[in-house]
């Protein structure tokens, strides 16, 4: 790992490094959250030192040393440093693509859900054109949902945040780290293809994990305690659970990442 991890940081001699200064205090400590001017300082012929914190005088950020993987595999394990690494030292520009991709997976889900029961006697064509109708159908709702879900995050932390941050938080990071954090929701498409006895439990586990990497990402992100976290987690389930008995109410057949799971035969 340390082969790797020395090319890895010799890879970035050309971005973090110059970046660095030219503006100042760009990143963060990963075990101590304060800003930090640089992540490494680059000497002569190559030669690199990982910049020590002056507040906690451990490394700013370890896992610029590290291979992705390891990095991957620490996210998933929610570790506090991990997200911060992520969130704060690296510039990734795929929350669009991957909230789509997501809500693609979810829309899926909830289509291939109301397959058990759209048996109907109309020609192919038809039936064909209805069930693309129903997958757009479930993509739109689940679009819904989850907006709500992030709407409720944001009004919790928009009532109660002023009276525990120093400073005003960037809701844009905030919206940034919960689009990257709900990434576990691309578990759903393998849970429903390998189909299984446990698969009901999967999507329930796969619910939980997403819930605890969005409760992870305002933790880091904001600087804040658990507890104001989890109640903003519970805010947003709270405004999407209304979403879902709204579209109930409306009639429409909504599905659900968590309904109950009816297993079908091909």
């Amino acid at each position: 790992m340390g082969t790797g991890g020395r090319r890895g940081t010799r890879s970035g001699k050309g971005t973090e490094g110059t970046a660095t200064v030219a503006s100042p205090c760009l990143y963060r400590c990963i075990e101590c959250n304060r800003e930090a001017r640089e992540l490494y300082r680059d000497y002569s012929h190559g030669v690199l030192k990982i910049t020590i914190c002056k507040s906690c005088q451990k490394p700013v950020d370890k896992y610029i040393e590290y291979d992705p993987v390891i990095i991957l595999i620490n996210a998933i394990l929610c570790k506090a440093q991990a997200y911060r690494h992520i969130l704060f030292n690296t510039k990734i520009n795929i929350h669009g693509k991957l909230c789509m991709f997501c809500l693609l997976c979810e829309a899926y889900l909830r289509w291939w859900q109301l397959q058990d029961s759209s048996q109907s006697t109309a020609p192919d064509d038809l039936i064909r054109y209805a069930k693309e109708w129903d997958f757009y159908r479930m993509f739109v709702i689940a679009s819904f949902e989850q907006a709500a879900f992030f709407a409720g995050i944001f009004a919790f932390l928009w009532v109660e945040q002023p009276t525990t941050a120093e400073k005003k938080p960037s809701l844009v990071l905030l919206l940034k780290a919960l689009l990257l954090s709900s990434y576990g929701k691309l578990l759903l498409i393998p849970a429903v293809i390998w189909e299984h006895d446990y698969t009901p439990l999967c999507l329930k586990l796969i619910k939980v994990f997403v819930l605890t990497s969005n409760f992870q990402a305002i933790r880091v992100t904001l600087n804040t305690s658990r507890r104001l976290s989890l109640l903003a987690v519970l805010s947003g389930l709270l405004l999407e659970s209304a979403m879902v008995c709204f579209f109930q109410r409306m009639e429409w057949d909504v599905g659900s990442d968590c309904a109950v799971y009816k297993p079908q035969d091909f």
